[in-house]
């Protein structure tokens, strides 16, 4: 058996990929992953003594969430595992990992897939509060014709559970900079930002 830790960003690498996430799952990993094994075992979708071996554990937010991997050697009633998702979601948040990604994190991302361009926006310096930071960097994105990644963006901000890990979600779509490092002009004043 093995759990590991993972991070956000290498849940967003494992396009193809397939699983349980369950959230909100504080205390031992171990304890976790033995009692999810006993109760799938117990309503009859892990099948012939198969169960979960290797989980990853990873925060988003404030939260600590599971991700229990459709692994060979794992035989699972999928019929059964769907209803008893939807019906255990409140006390365990369970979605499948291609539903949690999209939506939780902005979608999965290719090893292939070259940076993005990140346009600068003038940030050091400014108002540093956190609502102003992320207009500041929305009104970048949205002039450098990047309107999708500004609604993204602002979207994961808002379920973001610190002021720290919204900076970082900012630092990934823009190229934070300071007063003389950034050449954007506001059309609409003619000013420099």
């Amino acid at each position: 058996m093995s759990i590991s830790t993972v991070t956000t960003d290498d849940l967003r690498r494992m396009n193809g990929k397939e699983g349980l996430v369950l959230q909100g799952c504080g205390g031992d990993p171990q304890e976790w992953l033995d009692g999810i094994n006993g109760l799938l075992t117990d309503e009859g979708i892990l099948k012939n003594g198969s169960k979960f071996e290797n989980i990853s554990v990873f925060q988003n937010g404030s939260l600590t969430n599971i991700l229990f991997p459709f692994e060979d050697g794992v035989e699972i009633d999928m019929g059964k595992l769907a209803m008893w998702r939807l019906h255990s979601h409140e006390q365990f948040g369970g979605t499948w990992l291609s539903d949690y990604v999209p939506n939780k994190l902005g979608g999965f991302i290719s090893e292939h897939e070259p940076d993005k361009i990140k346009p600068d926006c003038r940030l050091i310096g400014e108002d540093g509060n956190i609502f102003n930071l992320m207009g500041l960097a929305a009104r970048t994105l949205r002039h450098n014709g990047l309107a999708e990644q500004a609604t993204e963006m602002t979207g994961r901000i808002h379920e973001c559970g610190s002021y720290d890990e919204a900076l970082c979600i900012i630092g990934e779509y823009v190229n934070i900079t300071g007063g003389d490092e950034s050449e954007d002009e506001d059309e609409g004043m003619g000013m420099r930002l």
